[in-house]
């Protein structure tokens, strides 16, 4: 990967940002060759219809690698949305939480509390767990989660961009539908479909560029949606006519094809797993080895493999890092508001060089300091 130089920014860099995030530079290659005239279709896929047969076969291809990838029973839709993960905090309510029923909602972090928010302006949804006392620096326990056996469903959000925690287990909810925001560690690693009644996310931040949200939803449910919703808001409606109710985000479609095609590259969901796991790695070892001067801000058995928030013994030390961290070819490394410090997200795409040399600058700046 060719990082910036000085102030060079024609060159590419390493990209921390918790999303949009890092593509891989081969798909981004394959895009811009495609991009001005699209194999067979005389046009660019970002003039194509969404109509057309070239595109049915764009979204043939990117549905049918999302089955592959994750397993997905053939009970299961599979189905692009727009909105992102935002929009299903409330259409997940307003489809299946009927009146006179509640549902249980895990909280661990800021995502997770929205989801709560919206639900409980559609009815009645409560607070099953939450990781809110300490700053969610942890996964609550199994035994620590106070489900109700007659929910309507159960949600949980698998990794927390914010916090740097993430599920390492599925929760297990009985009977209830247990229902899953995988934004941001979708297609990361291995998970067991058949345990969900719904997986969403939206697409940027392992996927593609902004714009698509994927669902992937077990069949029965759809039974549950009533009638009378908007036809926006409608899963049944939306799964109905293929992703293809409205004009769907052709390009964000497209692209999540080509990179389901680069993770089927590398081996697979196990494959991209391990090298998740090594890139996290690197980075959480030059924060333990560092004598304290950098600290992390989960807990060791809830760390995320996507997002790696960390603090420095001092704000001023902070900035100074920040202010290097440039010319050093990164970006995207200021911690979000709510834990201050630092954040690097290393996503599927993110390079191992990349970690790697993060590693080394940090242990060249405490040396220094």
């Amino acid at each position: 990967m060719t990082t910036m130089k000085g102030s060079d920014m024609n060159e590419r860099i390493f990209n921390f940002s918790a999303g949009p995030a890092t593509l891989p530079v081969s798909v981004i290659e394959k895009a811009q060759e495609d991009l001005l005239c699209f194999p067979g279709a005389g046009m660019s896929v970002l003039e194509m219809s969404h109509r057309s047969k070239e595109f049915e076969g764009i979204l043939a291809d990117a549905v049918s690698k999302v089955r592959s990838l994750l397993s997905v029973p053939e009970d299961y839709d599979v189905v692009f949305l727009q909105g992102g993960a935002s929009l299903q905090f409330s259409m997940i309510p307003m489809n299946f939480l009927a009146a006179g029923q509640s549902a249980d909602y895990i909280i661990t972090g800021a995502w997770s509390e929205k989801a709560l928010e919206e639900a409980q302006k559609v009815g009645t949804a409560r607070e099953a767990a939450s990781s809110a006392e300490g700053g969610h620096k942890r996964i609550p326990r199994q035994e620590e989660l106070d489900l109700d056996s007659s929910a309507a469903y159960i949600h949980y959000t698998s990794n927390n961009t914010i916090f740097g925690t993430q599920f390492s287990s599925v929760p297990a909810c009985g009977s209830v539908p247990l229902f899953c925001d995988f934004s941001s560690d979708m297609f990361s690693r291995p998970i067991d479909v058949s345990r969900h009644g719904m997986l969403y996310g939206g697409v940027q931040k392992n996927l593609a560029p902004a714009g698509a949200t994927l669902v992937i939803l077990r069949r029965d449910l759809l039974d549950r949606v009533p009638n009378g919703l908007g036809s926006m808001l409608d899963y049944k409606l939306m799964a109905s006519k293929g992703s293809l109710y409205n004009t769907p985000p052709v390009f964000s479609i497209y692209m999540t094809g080509l990179v389901l095609g680069w993770v089927q590259e590398q081996g697979g969901l196990e494959a991209i797993e391990k090298l998740n796991q090594a890139k996290a790695s690197t980075v959480y070892t030059a924060i333990d080895d560092s004598d304290g001067f950098y600290t992390g801000h989960a807990e060791k058995d809830s760390r995320s493999l996507m997002n790696i928030p960390f603090r420095l013994p001092t704000e001023t030390l902070e900035k100074e890092f920040l202010a290097q961290v440039g010319p050093a070819g990164f970006s995207g490394l200021k911690g979000h508001r709510s834990v201050g410090g630092l954040r690097a997200s290393i996503y599927n795409a993110f390079p191992t060089e990349g970690v790697d040399r993060l590693a080394e600058f940090m242990e060249t700046f405490r040396r220094a300091h």
